[in-house]
């Protein structure tokens, strides 16, 4: 019995090919790019600065609300600079709108809770800030993260009233 071949049936199609992945150099020289770059390096050196020292009590939550910040504001650059918004299910849609939120409600708000925390700290270390005193002191690292936590979250007002005036003028997009 002779074998006969099989009928040719085109294959299966693929899924569909994304585009390269490539940055959007546009969005890095925005306000907005050049804003999330500065809130990037605040708020990794308030959190750093935090957790390179000793701390306790409500530091844990200053900590943690720095650390959760800088993720999401991680992700959002990440996904902005490359053009890749679309894939966030629901937010993709809305990243205007997503990026005002995150500034507003969560950079300024958290940020200004920690700053104020690191600053109240620096206040009850202030005594180890005298000529002469040899204990290991915390004073400057409170204080330093204080600064920085306050400048970061001025930076995340400027990026809200950013998105919120594109808002304003009927603009949908971030650039």
């Amino acid at each position: 019995m002779a074998r006969t071949a099989p009928p040719a049936v085109p294959p299966p199609p693929g899924p569909p090919a994304r585009g390269s992945l490539s940055l959007h150099r546009a969005y890095l020289r925005s306000p907005l790019g050049l804003l999330r770059l500065g809130q990037l390096a605040l708020g990794a050196a308030f959190w750093v600065t935090v957790a390179a020292h000793k701390y306790e009590g409500a530091a844990h939550f200053a900590l943690f609300a720095a650390v959760l910040v800088w993720l999401l504001t991680l992700a959002l650059f990440g996904l902005s600079l490359l053009g890749r918004w679309e894939l966030v299910p629901w937010l993709g849609s809305r990243w205007l709108l997503t990026n005002l939120v995150h500034d507003l409600a969560l950079g300024v708000g958290l940020y200004a809770a920690a700053t104020g925390i690191m600053g109240y700290k620096a206040g009850q270390k202030s005594y180890c800030n005298l000529p002469g005193y040899s204990q290991h002191c915390l004073y400057s690292a409170y204080l330093s993260a204080s600064v920085c936590g306050g400048i970061a979250a001025c930076l995340y007002l400027f990026s809200g009233l950013y998105c919120l005036s594109r808002r304003c003028r009927d603009q949908r997009d971030i650039i």
